[in-house]
Parts: C-alpha cells; sequence; structure tokens
C-alpha cells in the first residue's frame, strides 16, 4: 500500500503563477524558494496571488506540527493572547487553546 504524498505545493504556485499571474511572480518569489512550504506559507501565497476572500473558510484550514509551533513562537514573540492571536490568524480562541495544552505542556 502506498503512503500518501502530500501535494507539491511549489509547482501549483509556480504553474499558477507562470500561466495566469506572470506579474506576481516577484512578490512570490522569496516565498517560493524556500524548501518547504508551511501551511502559513501557503496561506500568504494565496492572498498574494488571488488577494483576500471573504468567502474563504477557515474550516478547511489544517495545520502540520511545524506551522503550530511556528505560530505559538508568534504568539510568545508577539506577547499576544489566545484571542489576539486568533484573530491575527484567523483561528478560533478554543483552537490556540487547545495547541497550548498540546505543545506548550
Amino acid at each position: 500500500m502506498e503512503k500518501y504524498k502530500a501535494p507539491d505545493f511549489k509547482q501549483i504556485y509556480t504553474d499558477i503563477l507562470a500561466r495566469k499571474y506572470p506579474q506576481k511572480y516577484k512578490l512570490c518569489k522569496h516565498l517560493l524558494s524556500k524548501n518547504e512550504l508551511l501551511a502559513l506559507d501557503i496561506l500568504k501565497l494565496n492572498t498574494i496571488i488571488f488577494g483576500v476572500s471573504e468567502k474563504s473558510n477557515s474550516r478547511y484550514k489544517s495545520y502540520k506540527t511545524p506551522d503550530i509551533v511556528k505560530i505559538l513562537d508568534y504568539q510568545k514573540k508577539n506577547k499576544l493572547n489566545n484571542s489576539q492571536l486568533a484573530i491575527h490568524f484567523k483561528l478560533s480562541r478554543n483552537t490556540v487553546a487547545k495547541w497550548k495544552k498540546i505543545f506548550l505542556v
């Protein structure tokens, strides 16, 4: 049985930029040059390329452990409470609290 392989977001976004938005490539170049794209990078690319969408539904976002740790580090570095962090990253306060229980015990 084959192991699940994640989508190659670098290739996907490079193709989108090359075909539909070549003028936005310079804005995205620094993110696409990373070895591994985190969920935050993908969300940032989405915002740069397609603009801020009011219809984006946060229920379908998923974060891997490195993404969560980076978000919690951001909270600590900027001295934000759970509500402020949740608003900044468009998350639920309960999600932030749950992550803190799991990762900062």
